[in-house]
């Protein structure tokens, strides 16, 4: 197994990521605080995909006090949108409408032109592609700001060399991996990606409590910005993680756009869904009709039935009838498939259409600084 913001590849092994990171499962108490909030719990945290936590007692602890927490999240654009980036973001947009709250949404330009065989115009097309995805999650235009690095390098850059003077190249080395054939430019990215974590805080002269939602190969960036930001009299930042999204083959590690095969696209059309779901969805069923119907299928490896789970199907009790309908056969491989096709079809319908009237909406979620 490797997961870190560069790879992640193996059989992913949550428990043993808990141990290794030094991340907090989250426990029903915590659940419970969260819900005297939000007066409901969302379904990936009912359903233990946002699954542990830094520090989220303690952020509780400030915004009871009054001292109101923002969101820090991002998205590196080098190709398009799958499945996986929209289970954070969605949630993320659940926390702002729940908490009332800013979000500061960096686009990791610099990175992605830093680490990817791609050139900065190719880049600049992705980030503008992957806004639209972002803005049609249907996020609060007035509380919430688009961090673009190169876009914004003026405002960034300062505090960025503040938390490069706290880092060796050593924790660098040591927390991704790299050689002394990595290029310099990436060896200096982290400290770009810890400043959205204590930005809001320098633009209001006050310390404000930040809260990080991601998926769980991000952890190394945040626990080198954990370290670093009380050094420059800064909060910690606090964090919730998630698992990952399977990819369509059912294979070891996370979905993927780069993948043809293994990932569902924001632009997809309802045909390409289809075809996608029917012939390289990962299924959990018998071999024939009659085995399955004998012996049931296992909803637990069954693609279409975790991407219920993750993001497709809301009501506990349904996904609760499919999994035991599922596991005893009663419902065949081929109409779990097509229920969740007619699912997904119906979120990205809506999705796709917010996606086009974003074209218009691009610099009013742009940050504005004096």
């Amino acid at each position: 197994m490797r997961v870190d913001p560069y790879k992640v590849e193996g059989s992913i092994d949550y428990e043993r990521l808990i141990k290794e990171f030094g991340i907090k499962k989250i426990d029903n108490k915590l659940l419970e605080r969260i819900k005297k909030h939000t007066k409901e719990l969302h379904p990936m945290l009912r359903r233990k995909i946002f699954f542990a936590e830094r520090d989220l007692n303690w952020l509780l602890d400030e915004y009871e006090k009054g001292n109101k927490f923002f969101l820090y999240t991002g998205c590196g654009p080098s190709g398009p949108v799958h499945l996986g980036h929209l289970q954070v973001w969605y949630f993320t947009k659940w926390l702002q409408d729940k908490f009332n709250v800013e979000l500061y949404f960096q686009f990791t330009d610099d990175e992605k032109f830093l680490y990817k065989d791609k050139s900065y115009e190719e880049i600049q097309e992705w980030l503008n592609e992957n806004m639209l995805d972002v803005i049609a999650i249907g996020f609060d235009p007035k509380k919430t700001h688009f961090i673009i690095d190169t876009l914004h390098s003026g405002i960034l850059y300062p505090e960025a060399i503040k938390v490069a003077k706290k880092i060796n190249f050593s924790t660098i080395k040591a927390t991704f991996g790299f050689t002394d054939s990595n290029n310099i430019g990436s060896i200096f990215y982290t400290s770009m990606q810890t400043v959205p974590a204590f930005l809001p805080s320098v633009l209001k002269k006050k310390n404000i409590p930040c809260l990080i939602p991601h998926a769980v190969d991000q952890d190394p960036h945040f626990r080198i910005t954990r370290d670093i930001l009380p050094k420059l009299g800064y909060y910690k930042p606090a964090s919730i993680q998630c698992s990952f999204l399977p990819p369509l083959t059912g294979s070891q590690g996370k979905m993927s756009s780069t993948e043809a095969v293994q990932g569902i696209l924001s632009t997809d059309s309802p045909n390409q869904v289809k075809n996608k779901i029917n012939k390289y969805a990962f299924s959990g069923g018998k071999d024939t009709l009659e085995e399955h119907r004998k012996k049931g299928g296992n909803p637990d490896i069954d693609i279409s039935f975790q991407f219920l789970k993750y993001l497709f199907e809301e009501n506990d009790k349904k996904l609760e009838e499919i999994y035991n309908n599922y596991k005893s056969g009663k419902l065949l491989s081929g109409e779990l498939k097509n229920y969740t096709i007619e699912k997904i079809n119906k979120f990205l319908e809506g999705h796709q259409k917010r996606r086009e009237n974003a074209k218009k909406q691009i610099k009013d979620f742009l940050l504005k600084v004096n």
